[in-house]
C-alpha cells in the first residue's frame, strides 16, 4: 500500500480498522505474556522477567510518590503501571519492520486518554463531592467565579486532546521517520535511528504515566488551603 509502512498483516488487509486492531491486539498480548511470566514463577529474590518486573514498579511508584504521596501512589499504581507497559510496548512494536504501532493510531490514543479522563474526574467526584470537586474549578476569588470555571472546564478538556495528539503526533511521526530510512538505507545506517526510536518509544510511554499521575494528584489531592 502505497505511502504506508510495509505490515505482515497488512498482506492479509489494507483496511485500516483492520491493521488497527491486529497490532492493538497483538500489543496487548504482548503485555499479557510479559505479566504471566513474571509472576510464573515467583521468588523471593527477583530474577529473570520478575526483576525487571519488579524494577518497573518500583520505578513507577517513586514516579507517583513524588505527585501524589506513597499512599496514593501505591493505590493507583496497577493502573497506571499498566498503561505505561501497554503503551511502551505498542510503541516498541513499531520500531519492529513490518509492524506498525497501534498508538500511532488516533483511535487508541484517544481511548487511552479517555479512559484517563473519566477515571480521574470520577476518582476526584468520589474523593471530595461533586460540589466540593468543581468547587475548585472556580478559583480561591470569588468575584472570579465566571470566569474561572469556563476556563477550568476547557482545560481539562483539553487535556484529551494533549493525551491523545501528543502520543499520537510523536509515534507517527516515528513510523514516518522510520519508513523515509529503510526507503533511504535499507541494512545499514537504520541502527541508529532504531536506537534513537526505542528511546522515543520509553519516553513517550513515561510522559503518558507522569500526565497520569499528575491529573490523578489534581483531583483526590485537596490543598490545605482550599
Amino acid at each position: 500500500m502505497e505511502g504506508r509502512l510495509f505490515t505482515f498483516f497488512g498482506m492479509i488487509s489494507h483496511d485500516h480498522s483492520f491493521i488497527f486492531v491486529t497490532h492493538m491486539l497483538l500489543a496487548a498480548v504482548v503485555v499479557l505474556i510479559i505479566a504471566k511470566v513474571a509472576v510464573s514463577s515467583m521468588r523471593l529474590v527477583p530474577t529473570g522477567t520478575q526483576n525487571i518486573m519488579a524494577a518497573y514498579l518500583d520505578g513507577v511508584l517513586s514516579m507517583g510518590t513524588d505527585v501524589m504521596g506513597k499512599e496514593d501512589a501505591r493505590k493507583y499504581l496497577p493502573l497506571v503501571a499498566t498503561i505505561g507497559l501497554f503503551v511502551v510496548v505498542a510503541n516498541l512494536i513499531g520500531v519492529i519492520p513490518g509492524f506498525e504501532a497501534p498508538t500511532a493510531f488516533l483511535d487508541m490514543t484517544l481511548a487511552l486518554a479517555l479512559v484517563v479522563f473519566i477515571y480521574y474526574n470520577y476518582e476526584g467526584i468520589r474523593h471530595q463531592g461533586i460540589i466540593q470537586y468543581f468547587k475548585h474549578f472556580m478559583g480561591p476569588v470569588w468575584w472570579l467565579y465566571w470566569l474561572m470555571f469556563p476556563i477550568e472546564i476547557v482545560s481539562h478538556f483539553s487535556r484529551i486532546v494533549s493525551l491523545s495528539f501528543r502520543l499520537f503526533g510523536n509515534v507517527k511521526g516515528d513510523d514516518m521517520f522510520l519508513m523515509v530510512i529503510l526507503m533511504l538505507a535499507p541494512w545499514i545506517f537504520p541502527m541508529v535511528p532504531f536506537a534513537l526510536l526505542t528511546f522515543m518509544a520509553l519516553l513517550q510511554g513515561f510522559i503518558f504515566m507522569i500526565l497520569t499521575y499528575v491529573y490523578l494528584g489534581g483531583a483526590v489531592v485537596v490543598a490545605e488551603d482550599h
